[in-house]
């Protein structure tokens, strides 16, 4: 009886063990290493800038209730320039399912908006233009940093 209870109880630490080493490759793990606070306060603002006379903000196409894949913002509040909290960390789950933490070059989000002469999804069309012309546009940069782990703090890493 005893070592069938050691085997019951083996099996299910296993199991655990199986199930935490699953969670631990899905996308929703990998996104914990992105940094919130730097999304929120340097990448987030990108979203509601008006990048020239020739580009719309990335906000007035990508707004949920006007885009309904990929990238879709949530709608600022009423009489609101900027999201709440809540609105922010759901703009952040949807930004984060867009990347793989740590390679820029995996990740969709930083390219679909970029030229493609300067290295941007020359595939798949972008109605808004292309937001950034070189990789070296600043806000270009910021989204880089941002997708390599750079925190508020200025370091990469979690």
């Amino acid at each position: 009886m005893f070592s069938k209870i050691r085997q019951e109880r083996i099996a299910a630490g296993l199991a655990l063990a199986a199930a935490i080493a699953l969670f631990a490759t899905t996308p929703l793990a990998s996104a914990q290493s992105l940094d919130y606070e730097f999304f929120k306060t340097r990448v987030e603002p990108i979203f509601l800038k008006r990048r020239s006379v020739n580009h719309a903000r990335c906000y007035a196409c990508h707004e949920k209730t006007k885009h309904f894949s990929g990238l879709r913002l949530e709608s600022l509040s009423p009489g609101n320039s900027f999201w709440t909290e809540e609105q922010s960390r759901r703009n952040f789950e949807t930004v984060s399912k867009l990347v793989v933490p740590g390679n820029v070059d995996k990740s969709m989000f930083p390219h679909h908006p970029l030229a493609p002469e300067a290295g941007g999804d020359a595939e798949r069309f972008h109605s808004g233009g292309r937001q950034f012309e070189s990789q070296d546009d600043p806000d270009f940069q910021t989204i880089v940093q941002w997708i390599r782990g750079e925190n508020t703090a200025g370091s990469s890493g979690p």
